[in-house]
């Protein structure tokens, strides 16, 4: 299907919502890697604890919505845009 979440047996909007989560997650956790800064750093950066930093580069996808991702993702100077189109 392309969806892991839905080939796991998510309906397919839940399917869908966890997937973009997923995505958003990777790219905030790739932009800290590759930043070589420590997690505590990081954190600071984003204006979240360190703990919370630890749960989103462990892949905690429960812990973060869609609204809060974004907000990350602006805060390390990346946009989020969006392309609506009819479903499959």
């Amino acid at each position: 299907s392309g969806n892991v979440f839905a080939d796991l047996g998510f309906d397919a909007e839940e399917a869908r919502n966890l997937q973009l989560r997923a995505e958003l997650m990777s790219r905030i956790a790739s932009f800290v890697v590759k930043s070589g800064l420590s997690q505590q750093v990081s954190a600071k950066h984003l204006g979240i604890s360190q703990p919370r930093l630890n749960a989103l580069l462990k892949g905690r996808i429960g812990d973060f919505s869609l609204d809060a991702l974004v907000v990350l993702l602006s805060r390390i100077g990346l946009e989020v845009t969006m392309k609506i189109r009819k479903a499959a």
